[in-house]
């Protein structure tokens, strides 16, 4: 079992991208490492740090339950999306970390996705 992220357009041949959900969730970790703090810390995640505690652009995509919520909007995919690629342009390696490679070309994936979400002004779906 596991988590998929896709366009709300209903078209079963948009792009997606997809986790198990343990993987969903070290993908978040290293975003939010990226973004200077410890998931683990984070309320909802076994911590009691507020999410009003941290800035940043990716608190939708990392504060979200992986089912039974609400879908993310164009808009803040649209919020999202520039920070989401310059962690991937920081993140530049060498291919000799397996691990950054699958989570820069999860990144690239997501990316792919919420620009078709913006493309089409649909909602990007956790199912």
């Amino acid at each position: 079992m596991g988590l998929v992220l896709f366009p709300g357009d209903g078209n079963v041949t948009s792009p997606d991208v997809s986790w198990s959900y343990t993987g969903f969730n070290v993908f978040r970790e290293w975003l939010a490492q990226a973004e200077g703090f410890t998931l683990a810390e984070m309320y909802g995640f076994g911590g009691d740090r507020p999410w009003s505690s941290v800035s940043t652009t990716l608190a939708p995509l990392l504060d979200h339950p992986d089912d039974d919520a609400p879908d993310l909007t164009p808009a803040q995919c649209a919020a999202i999306l520039p920070r989401l690629e310059a962690i991937i342009d920081q993140r530049q390696h060498d291919g000799s970390d397996p691990l950054l490679q699958r989570h820069t070309d999860d990144a690239r994936q997501l990316v792919a996705v919420m620009r078709f979400c913006l493309k089409k002004d649909v909602a990007l779906i956790f199912g």
